[in-house]
């Protein structure tokens, strides 16, 4: 029943697609499915022993046999029956129903030829065990779509909307689907966040587990911005939503794992080609078994007996089900690690990924400047800073919060600040208690007069003058994320010939960076459209024979990424910090922007690609044999049901081992 049955299926939870309880829907639809199969099994169970005593017991003719066989047949076979008629009316003839139901009906006539052994049990044997097949595949699938499911449960169901009664507010409960841009909604502690947007009162813990994998929660307050689907832990907090519900990251990535099976992989329309070619085929074949040996003067019963079992095993489940199946199971696995594959067609292109193509700030480096060292010339080390914290305390430049986080506010004493003007281009100059205190860059130093030197660090020079004399430096840097050199390494280990690091950085803190990381190359001082030419170079190599060489990789995570993801073979975006451009344009989403999980990406592809290849390799090989073995005579029914059956249910539970990546 698997392929048809799943269009079925498919068009079912389409239809469904507007409403809130899609999955319920579907899986509750799928578990009656599931329990009415399981009856019917058992019922035609019982049915058979029951006929199988009845003609041990009694002497019935063949059409009275006929009779008693038919009950349990058609319990169990009524289904296959009707798709492989509605396959015949709409010009899909070949596909497993119809072989079932040509080797079932063939068996129970074989009875009537002359000199020929009744078959009937065997024809029933054939439909339950096909049955049973059926009930294995759709518990697989029905796991690997809940592990799909679980990355739903970060959809919520409900938001309460603050609106304004009588000059008192007031909070109501909305769908999320109803709650317009701008507008302030309240999560209690232990809610879903409902909308993307940005806490205007109120401060929490944040558990984005659902999201990204990460366990650590995060605190969060007032000007932060939340992301839907995380689950708000402690306090209540008001959110000013900044999008509406079909652009918040839940209803995306919601929407991405739904279509992933939409982008098939070349495995898959592999089967589906093989299918077409295969199955008329071994129709053909089974009635070339049946007839030339008859005209060689051959008993007929023996060889139509043959033909039918040759029909039987080469029947494609195996493969039909099993492969598109170990996609979904991978799929479902690596979204459990925080990692969505858009599509099966890219885990075919991530397990031969050569060459990783990196973006800097933001994917390999956090994005955000922290202190990295202070080199005083007069005060001390804490003084410089706190000097420096205060004259920059109001800035809203990153390099100010780079001093504010070094020197925290408890830390800020009753000093006066005063007369703080920023001079463009230069700094900023404050009096701090009587002192003039200028902070900024060498330009600054020149115009108030002061001996400034250079630094042997790498990173952004922030001078420090007091009363007109040099009081030192601080160094300012962009901070590597604390796997980005564990990532390149492993990347290595897997084989991956090439890293290349791009950035709009400049050429010493790209140099910095790739020496720190030991990647093979990078480009600095980039614009992003000479991002997109270089990596369109990078992505365009031939070989001497003109053949593109290698697969290419790209991780980033800016805006100004989307158009290098959108070329590359594979584009893998930052999703917890991500532009929506680039989680759009991507084929794969980091949900917690750590660069190492592109190895783990790259792991679970070729784990998957791996199993699928070994279902292929098995079903096909079984068949062979059983068919070599059918065609000689040396095979039964029953093994015939088994090689096509038993093929299938091992095949499934092989898939079922890519959802445990």
């Amino acid at each position: 029943m698997a392929h048809e049955h799943h269009h079925h299926h498919e068009h079912h939870h389409e239809h469904h697609h507007g409403e809130c309880d899609t999955c319920d829907h579907h899986h509750e639809h799928h578990h009656e499915d599931a329990k009415h199969q399981l009856w019917l099994i058992l019922d035609t169970v019982v049915l058979l022993l029951l006929a199988v005593w009845i003609e041990h017991r009694f002497y019935l003719s063949t059409w009275q046999l006929l009779l008693v066989y038919l009950v349990p047949y058609l319990i169990i076979g009524h289904d296959t029956l009707k798709e492989a008629v509605e396959g015949l009316m709409h010009g899909r003839a070949f596909n497993e129903h119809f072989l079932m139901t040509v080797a079932t009906v063939g068996a129970l006539c074989i009875g009537f030829l002359p000199g020929a052994e009744t078959e009937f049990p065997e024809a029933v044997f054939v439909m339950l065990f096909f049955q049973v097949g059926e009930l294995f595949e759709g518990y697989a699938e029905g796991r690997s779509r809940e592990s799909i499911a679980h990355l739903m449960d970060i959809r919520p169901d409900v938001a309460h909307l603050l609106e304004q009664n009588d000059g008192q507010s007031e909070a109501k409960d909305v769908s999320p689907e109803l709650v317009p841009l701008g507008a302030v909604i309240v999560i209690k502690a232990g809610e879903k966040i409902p909308l993307d947007g940005v806490i205007v009162d109120g401060s929490s813990a944040l558990n984005t587990v659902a999201l990204t994998g990460e366990s650590l929660p995060r605190s969060v307050q007032e000007g932060d911005e939340v992301i839907s689907g995380c689950v708000n832990m402690t306090g209540v907090i008001k959110v000013r939503t900044t999008k509406i519900f079909g652009e918040s990251t839940v209803a995306k990535i919601i929407d991405l794992v739904e279509h992933a099976g939409e982008h098939k992989s070349r495995s898959e329309t592999f089967i589906t080609q093989f299918a077409r070619i295969y199955t008329p085929l071994v129709v053909v074949a089974a009635l070339a078994l049946a007839v030339v040996p008859t005209l060689l003067g051959g008993p007929f019963a023996v060889w139509l007996y043959r033909a039918l079992m040759f029909l039987v095993v080469s029947c494609p489940c195996a493969l039909v089900l099993s492969v598109p199946l170990t996609f979904f199971a991978g799929i479902g696995g690596a979204s459990r690690k925080g990692i969505l594959i858009k599509g099966a067609n890219y885990m075919d292109v991530l397990s031969k990924v050569d060459t990783v193509v990196f973006d800097k700030t933001g994917t390999l480096t956090h994005g955000r400047f922290a202190v990295e060292a202070v080199h005083p010339e007069e005060f001390d080390e804490h003084q410089l800073l706190h000097l420096a914290a205060h004259v920059e305390h109001f800035s809203t430049h990153p390099i100010g919060a780079a001093l504010r986080d070094a020197f925290p506010d408890e830390a800020i004493d009753g000093c006066r600040v005063t007369e703080v003007e920023e001079v463009a281009g230069q700094g900023v100059r404050a009096r701090v208690g009587d002192r003039q205190v200028c902070v900024g860059n060498k330009k600054m130093m020149e115009t108030v007069g002061a001996r400034w030197h250079d630094c042997h660090h790498v990173g952004t020079i922030i001078h420090v003058a007091v009363d007109g004399s040099y009081a030192g430096h601080i160094v300012i840097n962009d901070q590597l994320k604390t796997d980005s050199a564990s990532t390149v390494s492993q990347l290595k280990e897997l084989g991956v010939s090439k890293t290349v690091m791009l950035t709009g950085d400049r050429e010493e803190v790209a140099h910095n960076v790739a020496s720190q990381l030991h990647l093979d190359e990078y480009h600095a001082d980039l614009l992003p459209a000479e991002k997109v030419t270089l990596f369109e170079k990078m992505v365009g190599t031939q070989d001497d024979e003109g053949r593109r060489t290698g697969t290419v990789a790209f991780v980033g995570d800016g805006i100004n990424d989307a158009p290098v993801l959108a070329r590359a073979d594979v584009g893998i975006a930052m999703g917890g910090l991500g532009s929506d451009a680039a989680i759009e344009a991507a084929d794969v989403v980091l949900m917690d922007d750590q660069p190492s999980k592109v190895v783990s990406a790259i792991n679970i592809a070729r784990r998957t690609l791996t199993i699928a290849r070994q279902n292929v390799w098995f079903a096909i090989g079984v068949k062979v044999a059983v068919l070599l073995l059918a065609a000689v005579g040396l095979a039964t029914m029953w093994l015939a049901v088994f090689a096509d059956v038993g093929v299938t249910v091992l095949a499934v539970l092989n898939a079922m081992r890519a959802l445990k990546c």
